[in-house]
């Protein structure tokens, strides 16, 4: 596993689960104020309170295609299909590969209330840095990592301690757009991460619906049923793409230990 020069990591302060919070108050750490938000939702009333809340309260990082920051706007803003047409929300992701000590690969099923692909299948964890100090450090990707970190306790209840920052090997990136249901959809350029740890699990029902383990083999099986259209299995479209383009050779990589070999954080693969 690639090892980074001591760094410092975020404080794990952040225990609360998102099932904790509804939109009771207008929120107090927004720009925008409440009546604003309020309007915006229009016909997404009938949004789910914890999406609701997150849609508007998070900040994504707005980027160019050679991913310099431009600025900053609402997750919800960042995943109106009709803006991403207009081509000013490309934002920054990552995309978390967890593997246990058996090299098997974590996956989830995302929840039936998110507003992006519910319910498809996608790897451990993908979301996105926010626009705030910790998240921001371009060093050895340190700002990606930390919101790996947090994401992984937030979505699948995985304490801090199991998965250091530093033992995140970014291994390359990747641009994409993807709609998803005409009103949503993504535009992301996504850092692809890949940890090998043994972790507690217990996630977020309002974030993950299933989880499973897979080897090799049995991710090939939900391929061709997803490819079949069997049991109405769907996988998501950048999970689709790192698969196809790049999953087994890095992890023929973890299994060898020889995953530094893979590392190109130079290239960004453009697969629109």
């Amino acid at each position: 596993m690639l090892k980074f020069p001591p760094i410092k990591t975020i404080a794990s302060t952040l225990t609360l689960r998102r099932s904790s919070f509804i939109l009771l108050n207008p929120p107090q750490t927004s720009s925008r104020s409440y009546a604003t938000v309020t309007a915006a939702m229009g016909d997404d009333s009938g949004m789910d309170a914890v999406q609701r809340r997150l849609m508007f309260d998070d900040e994504c990082i707005l980027l160019d295609e050679n991913d310099n920051v431009v600025g900053h706007d609402t997750k919800y803003n960042c995943h109106l299909w009709e803006k991403i047409e207009k081509g000013n929300m490309l934002h920054r992701a990552f995309s978390v590969f967890l593997f246990n000590s058996k090299y098997e690969l974590l996956l989830q099923q995302r929840s039936a209330t998110k507003v992006t692909f519910p319910l498809v299948w996608t790897n451990t964890c993908c979301s996105h840095p926010l626009y705030r100090e910790s998240e921001l450090i371009p060093e050895n990707c340190l700002g990606v990592r930390n919101a790996a970190q947090r994401k992984l306790l937030d979505e699948l209840g995985i304490p801090a301690e199991d998965v250091p920052v530093d033992q995140f090997t970014p291994l390359s990136r990747m641009l994409y757009k993807a709609p998803s249901d005409g009103k949503w959809g993504e535009h992301e350029l996504d850092y692809l991460l890949f940890i090998v740890r043994d972790v507690a699990v217990n996630p977020n029902p309002d974030e993950v619906a299933d989880i499973k383990y897979v080897n090799q083999e049995q991710l090939k099986e939900l391929l061709r049923k997803a490819d079949a259209g069997e049991e109405g299995l769907k996988l998501s479209p950048w999970f689709r793409l790192v698969v196809d383009n790049f999953l087994f050779k890095w992890w023929d990589h973890v299994q060898k230990g020889t995953l530094p070999e893979a590392i190109d954080m130079k290239t960004i693969h453009k697969l629109m």
